[in-house]
């Protein structure tokens, strides 16, 4: 592992510099205070809590909709099915180095049925999806040795890193995971996951605008469900330090780089295409939910501004026209008008962002509410196809999300 990400950094150095354009408007926002060391955390306290799966439990059990269309969801997906068989591999392999085939479609395929069975023990009780999710979970920690392929290696320590960590947070309370299988699983995660994640937020290229906000939110969002995960204050405000001041696109201040008069956010991608830019929605929804949950509130951050930069995405897949600035970057990247590829993409992101600005926090978020309820009752892991995209989120906002009567 040592070795893999000494050749990530050394990759990532040659990368060459300048600086990027970014909104100039933003007043100053006062420095996030993190919590002391000694602070404990909340467990559960990933995307979901105790309280939330009471409320899922009891709307579901009452037969309350939307609840019950969201429960349905997830049962008839064929990876919430006690008939899944997992398939760990040693050596996981996302972009082809020219020797090894990719095979990173095992890890997201075996996480989606994880969490998916993790959930549907929370919710009905049975106990066989408990076993099931902690046999899954229990193959891999003793399996996996390692993650590799080229630089979109990254992509999957991130995006499967945050996943596996929220499946492992669920079922961390299940009696009938002996405690040395749950240690095993943390140090898969510190040991094998973490490193890259934490290899990547801390590069130190001449140009830091090189790679898009996706790459950064995934290790984010790692490095904070980790932190939580493994009861590690450091990692877990790593990925709070990169939100407020980080040097990459991650930076809350770099994703949604420009706010137009009338207060929408340009998304960082917007130039680039429509899957990435809704993609990065739901990384940031994910991790704003999971430091809220423990506390952090990152959702009202620069005056809500993740909001403005949902709105803006949600516009513009909703077919409406949005203001648009000029993008450059520090790479010679110009990118003069919006992105039209994968316009109106749909992602199980939107239920998650909708309840919290709008339910929680009774603020207006139309088009956010509008793109949710299109997309109601979200699906979860293959159900919006069963390539990398599919999986990228954990999905279910309807079931696990959804705040009201």
């Amino acid at each position: 592992m040592k070795t893999n990400v000494l050749m990530l950094l050394g990759t990532l150095g040659l990368l060459l510099a300048a600086s990027c354009k970014k909104d100039k408007s933003v007043a100053y926002t006062a420095p996030l205070e993190l919590k002391d060391h000694d602070t404990a955390f909340v467990h559960p306290g990933l995307l979901h809590t105790d309280a939330d799966f009471t409320r899922m439990k009891t709307k579901v059990a009452a037969s309350a909709e939307p609840w019950l269309s969201g429960w349905n969801r997830l049962t008839s997906n064929a990876h919430a099915s006690l008939t899944y068989v997992a398939n760990p591999v040693p050596i996981v392999y996302r972009g082809y180095d020219g020797v090894n085939a990719e095979n990173y479609s095992s890890l997201f395929n075996d996480i989606a049925a994880a969490y998916a069975d993790a959930l549907r023990w929370k919710v009905s009780g049975d106990e066989a999806y408990a076993k099931k999710s902690i046999a899954i979970m229990n193959a891999w920690s003793s399996t996996l040795k390692r993650i590799s392929g080229t630089n979109d290696s990254v992509l999957c320590a991130g995006l499967q890193g945050y996943q596996f960590a929220n499946a492992g947070e669920i079922m961390r309370s299940y009696k009938g995971w002996s405690a040395s299988d749950f240690a095993r699983f943390q140090h898969m995660m510190l040991d094998i996951f973490y490193p890259i994640n934490h290899a990547f937020l801390t590069r130190r290229e001449r140009c830091m605008s090189h790679f898009y906000a996706n790459w950064d939110l995934c290790n984010m969002c790692s490095v904070t469900a980790i932190g939580v995960l493994c009861d590690d204050r450091s990692i877990y405000n790593e990925g709070i330090q990169y939100f407020r001041d980080g040097a990459g696109n991650g930076n809350i201040k770099n994703a949604v780089y420009y706010i137009h008069e009338g207060g929408l956010g340009q998304w960082q991608e917007s130039g680039r295409d429509q899957g990435h830019t809704v993609l990065g929605i739901g990384l940031m929804g994910a991790f704003c939910e999971m430091t809220w949950n423990q506390g952090d509130d990152m959702y009202g951050y620069d005056d809500n501004r993740f909001l403005k930069g949902a709105e803006y995405v949600a516009k513009y897949n909703l077919m409406e026209d949005v203001p648009y600035t000029a993008y450059t970057n520090c790479l010679g990247v110009n990118q003069t008008v919006i992105g039209d590829g994968s316009r109106g993409n749909i992602r199980p992101v939107w239920e998650l962002v909708y309840n919290h600005y709008v339910k929680r926090k009774g603020l207006s978020a139309p088009y956010t509410e509008r793109f949710a309820a299109k997309v109601r009752p979200e699906g979860g892991g293959g159900s919006y196809g069963n390539t990398s995209g599919g999986f990228d989120q954990l999905g279910y906002g309807t079931l696990t999300c959804t705040i009201g009567n």
